[in-house]
């Protein structure tokens, strides 16, 4: 919705009313005059050739008395708005304090004599060697998975199982895996240079990635005769296996074994071939395609056969549980049904688990003193100016192109907001040796370029591009300032930048510039079908996005407070620890089950 159309709207029906209501005055009959005209100006009405004079005196002093009620009257409506402002905020507070967490809800975890092999295709370990010495150090790294398990860590003991992502030399393999097993309990993965080419980068990234968000695939590949290159499927099988082998080393009966992602969409057959009665259950990270995209895939069929080795198979969001279970309607000697699919005498169940982050994390940073002093040196950095903020990797789902086209359209439509609104956009470099990317980003550099010598001036810069990663307490105190977050991914697993902001943005229900900021949001993206207080668009009508932005900074307080009350209480009680607590209790709930009456 376009603010200026909705103010001019209003002025017209404004004027009409009081069009009508001078015009009914002019023709009234004297009987029906309002009580303050008395009955000699009534008289005057009915001689209009000789007391013109005397009948325009009398309306005046009710046009007075009128605007006298009208201003009295506004003044006690704007004294009832703050009034209503300031009991939403306290409501919203005694709301949010009072909402039970949602890990309350969740039933206990699985018993703790069974222990959880978590399985992804890398594990959340950054590493260095000395060259010197010889010596490997470890760290462990921060991520979505890592928080789902802080939350549970204490209750099941874990296993970690993944590639490192980088060749190990033979002669250190031995080393790398017990130092791994002893100090972080996870086991490695070793690939080859060649193997993890075809299979990461060729199979999992040139063929799974694309097709999952809907982009698809080419009619050749430059060097190559054929769009598909089998040796790529080939090596996504021989990881798929390696992984598997990793497993059956350290698995005992009764053990939990949860696949995540794309990448290891065959392991859970492979698992369930070695293990008939183990316990298995995958997540997808990523959409999943409508049946007619993935029915461009060549190996579909196998894939899908290769999943439903699993016990339960967890999607963020319906649509995409139910483009699954669409797809396997066409797999020969599947049974489908809305609770899963069925086939070799083995059903699947199915289940929708939106991800969310860790709040605490982010309010931690947002409350350190250098969050916040680093918050006021960017708001006298930026005074006077409305601040939107976009944080994404490059990567051409996320849509970085739509946004700064939106952002160029919206500064055309609203030419004086060409010196008071600035775009912070973050783009964080990803897969920068591969040709698509690097064309990705020369063309956002070139957008940026265009869309600043355009509207810049010598004082003023309208899109600040950020091409690096930025650091957590720098990230927190942009999100906290930014009057609107704009996300326009074209599309999106999740997208927790959204959750982020929210989460960022003050302290609930606190006074905060004209109310808290906006998050507007790509109807394609996971998380729109969660954060209901968002503004939703589609990123590829620019105009749509241009005018949502202007509608974004005029929304008054109150409206401003009423979204981001609904949305900090999703955030604050959906959390990573949260998604992976219901995963994993409703696999135990699953496995639990008669195999033979799962599906009931």
């Amino acid at each position: 919705m376009r603010g200026n159309d909705t103010s001019a709207a209003f002025e017209t029906t404004t004027a009409t009313v009081v069009t009508e209501e001078q015009r009914s005055l002019r023709q009234v009959p004297a009987t029906e005059l309002p009580p303050s005209l008395d009955h000699e100006a009534a008289a005057a009405v009915q001689r209009p050739d000789t007391a013109n004079v005397d009948v325009n005196v009398a309306l005046g002093d009710v046009a007075a008395d009128e605007e006298e009620d009208v201003m009295e009257m506004n003044a006690r409506e704007q004294e009832l708005l703050v009034n209503i402002q300031e009991l939403q905020r306290q409501l919203s507070m005694v709301q949010i304090q009072t909402d039970k967490p949602q890990e309350e809800i969740v039933p206990p975890l699985m018993d703790a004599r069974h222990r959880l092999i978590m399985v992804s295709n890398r594990l959340p370990i950054s590493f260095q060697r000395n060259e010197a010495t010889g010596e490997w150090s470890f760290t462990m790294s921060s991520g979505g998975l890592v928080t789902a398990l802080n939350g549970i860590r204490d209750q099941v003991p874990f296993i970690w199982i993944g590639w490192l992502g980088e060749e190990i030399p033979h002669d250190e393999q031995s080393k790398v895996r017990e130092k791994l097993a002893k100090e972080f309990n996870c086991v490695p993965v070793f690939l080859s240079k060649e193997i993890a080419a075809r299979y990461y980068n060729g199979f999992s990234n040139d063929i799974l990635w694309p097709i999952f968000h809907y982009v698809p695939l080419p009619l050749f590949r430059p060097g190559s005769e054929k769009k598909f290159d089998f040796r790529q499927w080939d090596a996504y099988k021989l990881a798929n296996k390696r992984f598997a082998q990793a497993v059956n080393q350290v698995y005992r009966e009764g053990d939990f074994v949860w696949v995540h992602d794309y990448h290891l969409m065959m392991l859970p057959s492979l698992l369930r071939s070695r293990h008939p009665l183990c316990k298995v259950g995958w997540f997808l990270h990523t959409p999943f395609p409508t049946d007619e995209m993935y029915r461009t895939l060549p190996v579909g069929d196998e894939i899908l056969e290769g999943l439903l080795g699993a016990d339960l198979l967890g999607f963020h969001t319906y649509d995409n549980a139910r483009h699954f279970i669409a797809a396997c309607e066409r797999l020969p000697g599947a049974s489908t049904s809305p609770k899963g699919v069925e086939l070799s005498n083995h059903f699947t169940a199915i289940g929708v688990f939106p991800i969310g982050i860790d709040p605490e994390h982010f309010e931690d940073t947002l409350n350190s003193e250098a969050t916040q002093t680093r918050i006021q040196e960017l708001k006298a950095k930026f005074a006077g100016c409305k601040v939107i903020i976009g944080v994404d990797r490059m990567d051409y789902i996320k849509g970085i192109p739509h946004k700064l086209l939106a952002m160029e359209r919206f500064l055309s439509l609203y030419p004086e907001r060409c010196k008071n609104v600035v775009l912070i956009q973050i783009g964080v470099p990803s897969r920068t040796g591969v040709q698509e990317y690097q064309h990705l980003a020369a063309s956002v550099n070139e957008m940026v370029g265009r869309i600043n010598g355009r509207f810049g001036t010598l004082t003023h810069c309208p899109v600040h591009y950020i091409h690096q990663p930025v650091a957590p307490s720098e990230l927190v105190a942009l999100y906290n300032l930014a009057d609107a977050c704009l996300v326009t991914s074209i599309r999106d697993g999740m997208n927790l930048v959204s959750h982020e902001y929210v989460i960022c943005q003050c302290q609930p229900c606190e006074p905060h510039r004209e109310g808290p900021g906006v998050l507007i949001l790509s109807e394609f993206a996971g998380s729109a079908q969660s954060l209901s207080g968002a503004i939703r668009v589609n990123p590829w009508n620019t105009t749509d996005v241009a005018n949502a932005l202007e509608f974004a900074l005029e929304l008054p307080p109150m409206e401003r407070e009423y979204r981001q009350t609904n949305l900090h209480r999703y955030v604050k009680t959906h959390t990573a620890s949260f998604w992976g607590r219901s995963f994993l209790s409703d696999l135990e709930d699953v496995v639990s089950r008669p195999r033979a009456t799962a599906k009931n």
